[in-house]
């Protein structure tokens, strides 16, 4: 899958979803200090489903009705390690191949998904 690591991402994280053969680029190395919707703006021009901390995004996707047919997968986890937060990452991704068109969360018991209104097609 084709994914966009928004800054918040733990470098680990990033490395640990590349040994997985996943195609992802980092917001932090490509393009830091981008606003939200240009970062929302590249994920949906290059088919990227993003990756975030930032629950600004589902404001974007859903009050704003901004284009999100890649989807946005919003990661809840708190206080924890870089390497705790790497595995639940790396495992969440694993477990499931349709985040395209969904806005999803992902806590540390659980994952809800909710359709994105506005999604098309996408390739990832």
């Amino acid at each position: 899958m084709r994914f966009l690591a928004n800054e918040n991402v733990p470098l680990d994280a990033v490395e640990a979803l590349k040994k997985k053969k996943h195609d992802i680029v980092w917001v932090r190395t490509d393009c830091p200090g981008s606003n939200d919707e240009d970062i929302l703006s590249r994920a949906i021009a290059e088919e990227r489903i993003l990756i975030t901390f930032d629950k600004d995004f589902g404001e974007l996707a859903f009050s704003q009705r901004l284009p999100a047919q890649c989807g946005i997968i919003l990661f809840r986890i708190y206080g924890r390690t870089s390497a705790y937060t790497t595995e639940i990452i790396s495992t969440a991704i694993e477990s499931r191949n349709d985040w395209a068109g969904h806005f999803s969360v992902i806590e540390e018991d659980r994952i809800r998904m909710r359709p994105l209104g506005l999604a098309g097609e996408c390739k990832a």
